[in-house]
């Protein structure tokens, strides 16, 4: 019975894709578009979507041998199923009118992307559809940033249940009340340019979690299988990181440049100071450090990219970079199995980033946004502060309920012997 329950979900989709067959009718251009900021966005949600592949190398190339296609495949099926979920329901709840006192969108407004042709996003110069598309790839990868706590201990099945509650009942919310006009945070006043508080630390404090819950591996300590997937991976998130964040100014402009330049900045000075914190500790300068180090200052920009100067965001890599680095050594010396180091590195960096853009952000670089601690204001610093209590306990305790949850429907832990046989083979019947 169990085997067909995910086909008929696909005949579901199916029969509501025929009820509901979208704009059926040509639609009339917004007399707002710009031909240049649609371009711009065409690109930056491809580059976007190529961060996902680019996560399943960093992550594939961590693990063992006998688990990269599994862990490679939990990044690259999110590309499927979250899709599948945005297009039917996901963005309506994320970014349709407000019924949910500022977390939650009407399931109406754009339910099977109805209402996404012929209008520009929020007045802007780009059509719904397209931004609908460019949030679709936030969407895609913060499920897949989980998997690297879980890695080489979790039945494929389990996993796709879970990142489904996962992605309507936590990512959803979020990205609802962080970037909505009508919710909760954004009326606040928090800052999160692209997604360091709705991606990076929900994504974090579930990887934590996640950890928790699962329980240790049999056997922690493994080398690398492929170091060289880790290389290539960092440079595939380094370069769709600028459609990330430089692509969430919606407009080919001045803003998405700054974005741009404080991305890499901040990505340059993290790799770096992951590597000679290392040599100060007395360790070898290694890949694995270097490309961990660019992912965190990645990771740290990500809330800041659109509000600060490139100067601070040399600032915004370097310490958070240092603060990840003392945060996983201290998780070695606990009983928490993270993988991969997803809370450090993700969660830390998210909040890190968080707090910094409460600390840099000015209104020369965006007058939208607000001026920092750094510029004599207290006020965004201490909205930030309540933002990332709120996010840090909703997202913890929301995702350790939909572990349990998902656990009664079916188990989330492989058997000890599937984990010493590798996931590849035993959840995939296949071999690297």
């Amino acid at each position: 019975m169990k085997k067909i329950i995910p086909f008929a979900i696909l005949v579901i989709v199916v029969l509501l894709a025929l009820v509901y067959p979208g704009n059926t009718t040509a639609a009339k251009p917004a007399t707002t578009y710009n031909g240049a900021d649609i371009a711009w966005m065409l690109i930056s949600t491809a580059l976007v979507l190529l961060m996902t592949p680019g996560l399943a190398f960093f992550y594939g190339g961590m693990v063992r041998k006998k688990n990269v296609i599994s862990t490679m495949l939990q990044s690259f099926v999110c590309m499927g199923l979250i899709t599948i979920i945005w297009v039917v329901f996901g963005f309506s709840l994320a970014f349709g009118d407000d019924i949910g006192g500022g977390f939650l969108g009407n399931p109406k407004t754009f339910f099977m992307m109805q209402n996404t042709l012929g209008v520009a996003w929020l007045g802007g110069t780009i059509p719904v559809i397209l931004f609908a598309m460019f949030q679709l790839k936030f969407a895609v990868i913060t499920p897949a940033l989980i998997t690297g706590a879980f890695a080489e201990r979790i039945r494929f099945n389990s996993y796709l249940i879970f990142i489904s509650l996962f992605i309507v009942l936590i990512y959803i919310p979020l990205a609802h009340a962080t970037w909505h006009p009508d919710g909760f945070f954004f009326k606040l006043g928090v800052l999160d340019f692209a997604g360091g508080t709705v991606v990076h630390m929900s994504a974090g404090w579930a990887a934590l979690a996640s950890a928790l819950y699962l329980k240790k591996r049999t056997e922690e300590s493994h080398t690398p299988a492929r170091i060289s997937y880790v290389i290539l991976g960092t440079g595939l998130l380094w370069f769709g990181w600028f459609g990330f964040n430089a692509g969430s100014a919606l407009a080919s402009g001045e803003l998405a440049a700054t974005a741009l330049a404080t991305t890499t900045t901040a990505s340059a000075a993290a790799a770096m100071s992951w590597v000679f914190f290392d040599i100060l500790r007395g360790k070898k300068p290694s890949a694995m450090g270097a490309c961990i180090g660019a992912v965190v200052g990645l990771v740290a920009v990500t809330p800041a990219a659109g509000f600060i100067t490139v100067s601070s965001s040399l600032i915004v890599g370097i310490v958070s970079a240092v603060v990840s680095n003392l945060v996983v050594i201290w998780r070695s010396k606990t009983n928490i199995d993270d993988t991969l180091d997803v809370f450090p590195c993700h969660g830390v960096g998210g909040m890190m980033g968080m707090l910094l853009t409460g600390v840099f952000a000015s209104k020369s670089v965006n007058a939208a946004g607000a001026n920092g601690l750094f510029y004599g204001e207290f006020t965004l610093f201490g909205k930030h502060l309540i933002a990332l209590v709120a996010v840090s306990a909703f997202a913890f305790i929301g995702s350790y309920i939909l572990l349990k949850v998902t656990d009664l429907i079916s188990p989330l832990r492989v058997s000890e012997e599937e984990e010493a046989l590798g996931l590849d083979a035993s959840q995939h019947d296949e071999e690297l």
